[in-house]
């Protein structure tokens, strides 16, 4: 039997030329972001970790996720991901910089540096990526490989807590 497995295709980024982002293992304990003018971004799920299928790194709980770029070990803190869209939102804290994924909409998520929004990505949790970054933004390598690395893992945008209520609401409906 031979392994059907697409190989993971690099996404052409506007400030940053080929990226590639690699999820891996049977379950994705691990997905990798690379290219040649970004640094290596390396998450890693701990291995016995209870895995949620909704989520490509497959948890949201901070004790099981270890984050480095280039090597040196960075801070990550996901949100629950309970009701409100910004339940969602994944905080990095990486060399003197914190970074924030936060759904704005159902489909995508903006990417903001210290405070400042600097792009919105989006995902479907299946290795694709696209990134659209904000007019007159500096984009650092770092910023964009930890922004491609966050939308693969925890994938991006929510649906509003009025449309998320109601769905709950019909499924006590008969």
């Amino acid at each position: 039997m031979t392994d059907t497995t697409p190989l993971p295709t690099p996404v052409e980024d506007d400030h940053h030329g080929d990226i590639l982002v690699e999820l891996t293992g049977e379950h994705g304990e691990m997905i990798v972001v690379s290219g040649e003018r970004i640094p290596r971004v390396v998450l890693t799920r701990a291995p016995g970790a209870t895995v949620d299928d909704h989520i490509p790194i497959g948890t949201r709980d901070r004790r099981h996720l270890t984050l480095t770029v280039d090597g040196q070990e960075a801070t990550i803190a996901p949100g629950k991901g309970k009701l409100r869209r910004r339940s969602y939102r994944v905080d990095v804290r990486h060399a003197g910089t914190s970074y924030r994924l936060v759904p704005d909409s159902i489909p995508s998520s903006r990417l903001i540096r210290n405070g400042k929004r600097i792009g919105d990505f989006s995902s479907a949790g299946d290795r694709r990526v696209l990134a659209e970054w904000r007019d007159g933004a500096v984009v650092e390598p770092a910023d964009a490989a930890i922004g491609y690395a966050l939308a693969a893992a925890f994938g991006t945008g929510g649906q509003p807590m009025w449309m998320m209520a109601i769905e709950t609401l019909s499924e006590f409906l008969p």
